[in-house]
């Protein structure tokens, strides 16, 4: 079974919304809004249009995809990061367990993101009310930078990281530190 790693068309439209409607049942379950957990056909071709969706394809079928999101739609997220945000994540229940969106993972990290996109790290948001999302994520080397109770009754949500290419942010922070000392104001 043959592995392609490719950006979606709209022509996948459908079978995306299906896995990712899929992948979402406990999602829905938990009452989080999270907008790809009810996503139409149409909300899913506005994300392939306006942001990067990923799909991991095996064997002729689509098992996975994640989606890059345009910084210039996510502009205060990603301001406040200076980093990419991915989000849509979701593997095909039917083939879950069987590594599929791991290397798909591996793949936007270290493909698109370190060596396309060219950052030192990457975000994403999960729920701590989710029972295996956020400690998967922690597995997999992400830490939370930023939690909060962003909607009622929704619990803290966790902005996560994971740095993709150490040497390149080292500079990174240093550069962040050195420019938010120059926008703060001294005390005389």
């Amino acid at each position: 079974m043959s592995d392609v790693y490719r950006l979606a068309t709209l022509d996948d439209a459908e079978r995306v919304q299906q896995i990712i409607y899929e992948a979402y049942v406990t999602i829905r379950e938990l009452g989080l809004s999270w907008p790809a957990a009810n996503a139409d056909v149409h909300m899913i071709q506005e994300n392939i249009t306006h942001n990067k969706c990923y799909v991991l394809e095996q064997g002729g079928l689509i098992t996975a995809t994640i989606t890059l999101a345009n910084p210039e739609r996510f502009k205060e997220l990603t301001d406040s990061t200076g980093l990419p945000f991915i989000m849509w994540f979701a593997v095909d229940p039917n083939v879950q367990g069987t590594g599929a969106g791991s290397k798909l993972l591996d793949w936007v990290e270290q493909q698109i993101i370190r060596d396309e996109v060219g950052a030192p790290a990457v975000t994403l948001g999960t729920s701590e009310k989710h029972p295996w999302l956020l400690p998967m994520y922690q597995r997999r080397g992400y830490e939370s930078i930023r939690v909060r109770d962003a909607w009622q009754g929704e619990g803290p949500m966790h902005l996560m990281r994971k740095v993709v290419h150490p040497e390149r942010f080292e500079q990174f922070s240093a550069e962040r530190k050195q420019a938010e000392a120059e926008q703060t104001p001294t005390s005389s």
